[in-house]
């Protein structure tokens, strides 16, 4: 009487699916593009830069120590900080091979 009778809805189309996928391929996409493709980039970078490290670089390290290097073998380096000061690290430590001639001008 006051409750009207609820009926099932029409079906929708077929395509509709397919359709409903594409913003999540959409974000998908720009994700790969803005985000993942870059940082795979930048990382390809630092390790070829690593893995090209030679006695005579000078570079910074990841906590802010720059300084030449003098000895490279397969897992470290030791970089001169100061006259007769030698510090060992690792060399995934290393962060950035500046330019030549950095350090006689800082």
């Amino acid at each position: 009487m006051f409750i009207s009778n609820a009926y099932a809805a029409a079906s929708t189309v077929p395509g509709s699916d397919l359709l409903s996928l594409a913003p999540m391929l959409l974000i998908f996409v720009l994700f790969y593009f803005m985000l993942i493709r870059p940082q795979m980039k930048q990382a390809k970078e630092q390790k070829n830069m690593i893995a090209a490290l030679k006695a005579g670089d000078e570079v910074a390290t990841t906590g802010g120590v720059i300084g030449k290097i003098t000895k490279v073998n397969d897992q470290f380096v030791s970089i001169e900080i100061a006259a007769n000061t030698v510090v060992h690290v690792q060399k995934h430590a290393v962060q950035t091979l500046l330019p030549p001639g950095t350090l006689k001008s800082a």
